[in-house]
């Protein structure tokens, strides 16, 4: 499995032809094909490209909306904890 740097998940913003990732408890999942995250950004609240794993445990679904998308790697920064949120 891919090993991002949380720089590399930052360019997967959905902007520019770029994919849109997202990061959720140290995983990086791929939320392209989602309609919600058309141009990198969900409901107006969320931007691609960071660590939703705070966001998202106070979301009114549960992960398991997010789960339903591809892993296409996992983080690998050891300057930053997995389940720290950026705005």
């Amino acid at each position: 499995m891919k090993k991002f740097l949380l720089e590399e998940v930052a360019q997967c913003n959905g902007k520019n032809g770029n994919p849109v990732y997202v990061l959720f408890k140290g995983k990086v999942y791929d939320v392209s094909a989602s309609f919600l995250w058309k141009d990198g950004t969900h409901q107006v609240l969320h931007s691609a490209g960071v660590d939703l794993t705070n966001a998202l445990e106070q979301a009114p679904h549960g992960r398991d909306v997010l789960e339903k998308f591809p892993v296409v790697g996992i983080l690998h920064d050891a300057g930053m904890s997995s389940t720290q949120s950026k705005p």
